[in-house]
């Protein structure tokens, strides 16, 4: 998995919460057994009209957000069913990060479900949990400038707006996580890592012992 440092890109905001991944990439998707080609499917049923043509009407076919890099999004992203193919869709439509918002008081609710965010955290798509009052001034931010971009620094754990005057964010990030995506590691990269005591194992092992 490719390794993840800082990264700048441009900002596209999708105002709905409870993203659900079957809403990411429906399940008549799900069918092919590579991990590439699902990007243009992602948000299918929001994206495309019944004709095949893009829904002018869906946030993300807004010309202001080509290219977008940097998704941000409400409360409880990627609920739903376990599948990767939600993050390997997110990822090959074009987006590094995807921030998402969480809710405290009376009612907890999550930015991201627990499964979704650990299999971002193992592919390589980071996943950044802000509070809702943060997230609502991302809105607005990018609602008043058009084309806003953010740069985000993984090692200082920061999302800075760039505007005339930046306005940062920290986030909190697991530290095996942001230890894997700084330096790349999938779960077959971290075993790799033990390689040398796995053939030392290995060597000094009887096979018949069960």
């Amino acid at each position: 998995m490719k390794a993840f440092a800082k990264h700048r890109g441009k900002i596209a905001t999708l105002d709905r919460s409870n993203v659900d991944t079957d809403q990411i990439i429906p399940k008549q998707f799900l069918k092919s057994i590579k991990r590439t080609g699902f990007g243009e499917s992602l948000f299918f049923d929001w994206r495309y009209l019944p004709d095949g043509k893009p829904d002018p009407n869906f946030e993300l076919n807004a010309p202001r957000f080509k290219n977008a890099t940097i998704l941000i999004a409400r409360n409880n992203f990627g609920c739903g069913s376990s599948r990767e193919h939600a993050v390997w869709a997110i990822q090959q439509y074009g987006f590094h990060v995807v921030v998402a918002a969480r809710r405290q008081g009376s009612t907890n609710v999550p930015a991201f479900a627990d499964i979704f965010r650990s299999n971002c955290g193992k592919n390589g798509l980071l996943a950044i949990e802000l509070s809702e009052a943060e997230v609502e001034e991302i809105f607005q931010m990018v609602g008043r400038f058009s084309g806003l971009e953010a740069t985000v620094d993984l090692e200082h754990q920061r999302i800075t707006l760039h505007l005339d005057e930046e306005i940062s964010f920290h986030f909190e990030l697991d530290s095996a996580v942001k230890n894997r995506m700084i330096h790349g590691l999938d779960d077959i990269g971290i075993t790799l890592k033990e390689a040398s005591a796995i053939s030392s194992f290995e060597s000094h092992h009887n096979s018949q012992l069960k």
